[in-house]
């Protein structure tokens, strides 16, 4: 099984080809625009590294949020445009599924993983995953430090708020531990994207995943309506 990652959800871009299990080829740069530019590029390269052309993939798949408005959309105009010349399924992977994924196995099998991204509004968009579990509880959510669900047990954070929900999180007593996994990669998108082809987890479209409408600042002396 060949598959082709990419992603720009949040401010990196990486690109990753998975083949039977082993990631042959992956580039990554961390990069808070010029998404659209980047990409192609990268996964040309992951494609030459491993030796392969799109029409050999089995699938092509992109992260499609939570994010930025901006970077999901290049990342997945990107890989749905792969996949309809190759004519291959084009597969969505969430933000949160890619963080969880690249945690170790052991933490993901014995604790639940809370993926937090920092909606720069002192909130954050949470995914929960129950220890062992491959796809999240549920849709994200957005909360603030105080609406955050109850936690039952100790929980992994990933994402870029880690920090600041570990925080959140021991003012209310509850055992909470930031990982290094701050920011998604496509390696671990294209791991969560076999389990998904192969029917291990729910299935989910390549279309942009928005929780919050985009932050829209109208110019200077703009007429309202």
């Amino acid at each position: 099984m060949w598959i082709l990652a990419v992603d720009a959800s949040l401010a990196r871009c990486s690109a990753a080809v998975l083949a039977d299990g082993v990631i042959l080829a992956q580039r990554s740069e961390d990069a808070g625009r010029g998404h659209a530019a980047l990409l192609p590029p990268m996964a040309q390269a992951v494609l030459d590294e491993a030796g392969i052309d799109a029409g050999a993939l089995d699938a092509v798949t992109a992260v499609v949020g939570p994010g930025g408005f901006t970077g999901l959309r290049a990342a997945l105009a990107l890989a749905q445009g792969i996949a309809l010349g190759a004519r291959l399924p084009c597969l969505g992977v969430t933000t949160g599924e890619a963080l969880a994924a690249a945690l170790p196995a052991g933490i993901r099998a014995t604790q639940a993983v809370w993926s937090v991204i920092d909606n720069r509004r002192g909130r954050v968009i949470l995914e929960r995953f129950a220890p062992g579990a491959d796809s999240p509880l549920g849709p994200p959510e957005v909360v603030g430090e105080a609406d955050l669900p109850p936690a039952s047990g100790p929980v992994a954070l990933v994402g870029d708020a880690a920090p600041t929900v570990a925080a959140w999180l021991a003012a209310a007593g509850t055992n909470a531990v930031p990982t290094d996994v701050r920011m998604p990669e496509a390696a671990a998108a294209a791991r969560v994207a076999a389990l998904r082809l192969a029917g291990r987890v729910p299935p989910l479209a390549a279309q942009p995943l928005y929780v919050e409408a985009p932050a829209v600042r109208m110019p200077t002396g703009a007429a309202g309506g």
